[in-house]
Order: C-alpha cells, then structure tokens, then sequence
C-alpha cells in the first residue's frame, strides 16, 4: 500500500526487452534506498512494481505484459522522469489517502490553466471508470494523491498547487499528455458489494457509493 505522498523523481536510465514483458532501471539518488531489500514494493508513476535490483541510488523492476497494457510505463523513453514512493510503513503518516498501486487505466490531459500560483488541470477519463469519480473525492494521477474538483460526464478536474507542481511530473505535462489513474478503493468495493446483492446499511444503495469520498488528500 501506498499514501499518493510523493518521496522524489527518479529517471528512467535502462529498458531492457525480456520474453515480450520489459525490465525498467530507475535512476533515484533522492529515494532513500539504505534499507530497502530485493522484492519491496516502489510506487513508479503510481504503478507498484517489485525492486529486482538495487543500488545505492538505483533500482530495477520488471514489468509485466498485463502492467503495460493498464499503464503509460511502456510508453516511457530513457531520460522520462517519473514519481516515486516506497510503501506504506506501519505507523507512517497517511497523509494522502489509501493507495493501492494497482492502476486501473490511462487518462489524458485535456485542459491546463493558472489559477493565482495553482494549476486547474482537467482530464478525460475512460467510460468505465467515471462513475467512480466523485466531486471532493480521492483520485490518484501518477501515483499521486489529489482531490477531485469537479466531475463532468467524460472527465474531472483538479487543482494543483504550486510545491506538488514541482516535486513531481506535472509540471511536464501538456495537453495530450497520457496518466495513470487509480480510482478510490472504497468505491470499488462497495459497488461490487452492491452488484452481488450483499447486505447492506439502510439508505446505501448504488447512486450513493458512486458519489461517496473519503479521507483528506495533499491537493
């Protein structure tokens, strides 16, 4: 698990082609690797991948086919910067909200406007995964833990301020720019409750586990 708190950028140093699935070398001199071991779990643009490698300031993880077809990680060159996180330690801070790492699909940029020192950034988001986005509920954009602003049919708007703008990739994106997307946890499981006619509180029903959200996030 994860909190969408990003700890640092790393670069993308090395991909590696293995069996028809690939093999990524993070560059991360600002990821505190001293007591990290083969087989922790890093968050890399909000994707969990397995460290395989490690260094000093570098790790690498192998990336499944089923992990490229969910996320933009196969659609990075050598020299992309990327956001990074360690997971989630018994008793650290949860300053975002529950992550998983588990990407449920790519959204695309679709506006970006100054708003006094904060960026208003909107995003198109895939059909099946709208009707978990709730206004003033949580969203994870690459790995990173936001607020959601507004909800339109298609998409859904954020507002990023300036020290997450510079700590992490957003302040690279563009219009067209492709995301990962995680939708809220609680979400998911409630409405799959729902549609397997589990019991439920009085008053719960699908239009209200739709619109639901939860806990305080960084944006």
């Amino acid at each position: 698990m994860f909190t969408g708190i990003i700890e640092t950028t790393g670069t993308l140093a090395a991909i590696t082609p293995r069996d028809g699935d690939l093999r990524l070398r993070i560059a991360c001199p600002g990821l505190d690797l001293s007591r990290a071991t083969l087989g922790d779990s890093i968050a890399v643009n909000g994707a969990c991948l397995t460290a395989v490698e490690l260094d000093t300031s570098a790790f690498a993880a192998d990336v499944s086919r089923e992990t490229l077809s969910l996320t933009t990680l196969g659609r990075l060159g050598v020299g992309d910067r990327v956001n990074l996180e360690s997971a989630l330690k018994a008793g650290a801070p949860l300053g975002g909200h529950l992550v998983s790492g588990h990407i449920d699909g790519i959204g695309r940029v679709r506006s970006l406007a100054r708003d006094a020192r904060s960026w208003r950034v909107g995003f198109e988001v895939p059909p099946e995964l709208a009707r978990y986005i709730a206004r003033k509920g949580s969203i994870c954009i690459d790995g990173v833990s936001l607020t959601v602003n507004e909800v339109e049919d298609a998409g859904f708007g954020v507002n990023i301020v300036p020290h997450t703008w510079e700590v992490t990739t957003f302040s690279g994106y563009r219009v067209g720019s492709q995301v990962n997307l995680e939708v809220d946890l609680l979400a998911r499981y409630l409405e799959r409750l729902l549609e397997a006619g589990a019991d439920r509180p009085k008053g719960l029903d699908a239009a209200s586990v739709r619109s639901m959200g939860y806990g305080q996030t960084r944006d």
